[in-house]
């Protein structure tokens, strides 16, 4: 049964009964009763002390209880003290998980395989990134063309604790200069600077307030076109991770002098992109509401008055669209306008209106159009289109007719796995004319480096993974299962067997949010937990991208409980067909996985054994104030309108914790700095938790696991092997998979 809102509060529900709201007549959000004392706790209670406050709000008529509020405030006393005895709980049940040395070896060695990416040529150098063994951070590289190779960029080098990220990098046009963007301690506040290429010489910066920026190079590297937010003395109180802008800069020259292209005015939630054609005339801003599924492009003439002229209205029309100049001269536009698995227009730069644009690769009814890259013409050819798309999430690979769109032929890929790059050499660049670099990883195959020659046909692996190691024996298959509703849903499963002889303990992935899709791609975790002789499986859950923009709506505001549903369902399929059974599946999501397996455990608890919520979103009706969330409204709704209210109720997980429900054993796992999802939201549920569950801690812990000084996204490996080390124990021990018999 799911526990959707009703008009009976369950004995424990953070949401007041219905026959408690009287007339409703509050206001939107008027509290209705707040008592700031602690509740006593069950005698046998082990867990930190957690004050329990009467706190009822009346929105729009629902009368929401929020007991832990207080432990929103990360300053507040009760906090810090609630988070240490949480450290002091995890640190000693973590520790004495069995199997731990041999799991964290196992993942070490497996994530020590290292890396290497495609290239990005500019003027006969190639600029690429590279892991090795031993390092904690991707180096980026720089390939001259005779050959010989240099360290370009070593974040590790600039910071020995491993708290410094390469967080974005772009070489100028004429291959002369960097810039590279940094930041410390996961916070992803970016610092952009600038270096000659040949000497090292820093040019210019750091340059500060530069997270989730886009930068672009003007042709003869002495100017670029960024996107900087404006100083937090310049927005209102509580809006200073929005208000972007678009600047161009001279290299050099203090920001001061910098001159304001766009953004006064529009939505301070804007995320901005830019692009500059390679003459240098053309530039291309394109623009979206936080991460509304919407754009809205402009187009300006730099070599005429150089205004912004907007030719897609993402407000007014919707649908993404990404444009971008190739080396023909034609303005290439991919949009879900017209088709929610994307197709390809083209359109004359002077005249870009929709109405002028031609369909040159049409939609596909069953794969969805990720990239086009065109190959310039050689003495040999006419130039091609390069088409990558994924079929179920599965790369796939296509030439076309630059003029008609016309399929050619198809590439033959190494295997079920993912380009993730594609690159070709620029207009400045001699040879490999008729070479394609494509960045590749598949379930056992870490990033490597394929090159595709168009003359002959070979895919041939030019750079494997500098450490790569055998990967365990595993089997890897596709396959579908049916939802609730009946729609047709895929899932990966990894297992060390190709049929199950009796059920096995498994771990059950998915995310099903913001049009992400779950490709495949190595996962060491993946791995590490097949060659101990579980099941990984990674379901393609509405919400996601797998299946285009329908299959993303269709998970999405309203729709939100079909990504639930789906993963109950894959669940129901692993164990129906004997894959596993109830006591021995766990799930594992961060992010909005994080919500996924949050809404999960509170309604079908007795699905799953364990869970592990990283970094999630939980308490849906306040989740818009805090960090970035508003950005997030368009994706799940918002709470200040009352229709919206209602779909973040009926599943917000912190909202449908009960006493005397017993729940499947949990790990939070949040990061202090991070700068996406506010751990007061893993802190409020765990709480509700561990009241709801006193007295079954031996058999089901609830156990809050935090780290300092990283964030929501990149770390050093080694702080990963830990994290992944602390999360497959916890859930091994749960389900009853032992991590010393293989």
């Amino acid at each position: 049964m799911k526990n959707r809102l009703s008009g009976v509060r369950p004995a424990c529900s953070n949401t007041v009964p219905e026959q408690a709201r009287g007339d409703g007549r509050g206001g939107q959000a008027s509290i209705v009763a707040t008592v700031t004392h602690s509740r006593p706790s069950a005698p046998q209670n082990s867990y930190p002390e957690a004050e329990r406050l009467d706190l009822v709000e009346d929105l729009h008529g629902h009368l929401v209880a929020d007991p832990y509020r207080w432990l929103e405030d990360v300053t507040d006393e009760r906090t810090t003290a609630w988070a240490a005895a949480q450290d002091e709980l995890a640190k000693a049940q973590l520790a004495a998980l069995p199997g731990r040395d041999r799991i964290a070896s196992r993942l070490d060695r497996l994530m020590r395989t290292g890396s290497v990416g495609a290239p990005r040529w500019r003027a006969g150098r190639a600029f690429f990134t590279r892991r090795l063994p031993d390092q904690e951070h991707p180096v980026l590289y720089l390939r001259e063309a005779d050959g010989s190779e240099r360290v370009l960029l070593d974040v590790t080098a600039m910071d020995p604790t491993g708290l410094t990220t390469l967080d974005g990098w772009s070489p100028s046009l004429e291959g002369t200069r960097l810039a590279y963007k940094v930041s410390t301690s996961g916070d992803e506040e970016s610092r952009l600077s600038i270096i000659d290429v040949d000497s090292g010489e820093l040019l210019d910066g750091p340059i500060d307030r530069m997270r989730f920026s886009s930068m672009t190079w003007l042709p003869g590297g002495e100017e670029m076109i960024y996107v900087r937010r404006l100083p937090p003395e310049a927005v209102p109180e509580g809006e200073e991770v929005f208000h972007r802008r678009v600047w161009r800069h001279r290299v050099g020259a203090d920001t001061s002098t910098d001159v304001l292209l766009h953004g006064d005015g529009l939505d301070m939630t804007f995320y901005y992109g830019t692009r500059v054609s390679d003459d240098g005339r053309w530039l291309i801003v394109d623009a979206t509401p936080g991460t509304a599924p919407r754009q809205t492009v402009w187009l300006a003439d730099l070599r005429g008055d150089g205004e912004l002229r907007r030719i897609v209205d993402g407000d007014a029309e919707g649908g993404y669209c990404s444009a971008w100049f190739e080396d023909d001269g034609r303005l290439y536009l991919m949009t879900t306008l017209g088709a929610p698995r994307w197709r390809l227009c083209v359109a004359d730069p002077e005249h870009p209106e929709r109405e002028n644009w031609t369909e040159l690769i049409a939609e596909d009814a069953d794969s969805v159009l990720e990239a086009v890259h065109r190959v310039p013409a050689t003495a040999d050819r006419p130039a091609r289109l390069l088409v990558l798309r994924t079929r179920h999430a599965v790369s796939e690979l296509y030439l076309h007719d630059e003029v008609t769109g016309e399929r050619i032929d198809q590439v033959r890929l190494p295997g079920m796995g993912s380009v993730h790059a594609l690159s070709t050499v620029d207009k400045l660049t001699e040879g490999h004319a008729d070479d394609v670099w494509l960045g590749w990883a598949d379930f056992v195959t870490p990033p490597c480096v394929y090159r595709y020659s168009l003359s002959t046909g070979a895919v041939e692996l030019e750079s494997s993974a500098p450490g790569a190691t055998a990967a365990p024996e595993v089997h890897t298959s596709q396959v579908t299962y049916t939802s609730q509703d009946g729609t047709a849903v895929r899932m990966f499963v990894i297992s060390p067997v190709e049929r199950p002889e009796r059920p096995m303990p498994t771990l059950l992935n998915g995310y099903g949010g913001f049009s992400n899709s779950s490709t495949p791609g190595y996962r060491a975790a993946a791995l590490a937990w097949a060659e101990a002789g579980g099941v990984f499986a990674i379901a393609s859950l509405r919400g996601g991208g797998e299946e285009g923009e329908e299959w993303h709506q269709a998970g999405m505001r309203a729709n939100k409980q079909n990504t639930f549903d789906d993963l109950h369902a894959a669940a129901e399929h692993l164990v129906a067909t004997g894959w596993t059974t109830s006591e021995q599946l766990s799930i594992m999501g961060g992010s909005n996985g994080g919500l996924l397996v949050g809404a999960a455990l509170t309604q079908r608890p007795e699905l799953y054994r364990a869970v592990v919520c990283s970094a999630p979103l939980l308490d849906m009706v306040r989740y818009e104030k805090f960090l970035i969330g508003r950005t997030w409204n368009d994706e799940y709704g918002t709470a200040d309108k009352p229709e919206e209210l209602a779909w973040l109720l009926s599943y917000s997980p912190y909202h449908h914790v009960r006493e005397g429900v017993r729940y499947p054993s949990v790990l939070f796992t949040v990061f202090e700095s991070d700068s996406r999802v506010d751990p007061c939201h893993a802190r409020k549920m765990c709480a509700a938790l561990q009241h709801a569950t006193a007295g079954s801690e031996a058999d089901h812990p609830i156990v809050f696991r935090r780290e300092t000084e990283v964030g929501h996204s990149a770390r050093s490996v080694s702080r990963m092997v830990d994290l992944l080390t602390d999360e497959l124990a916890f859930l091994a021990s749960a389900i009853g998979l032992d991590l010393e018999s293989r």
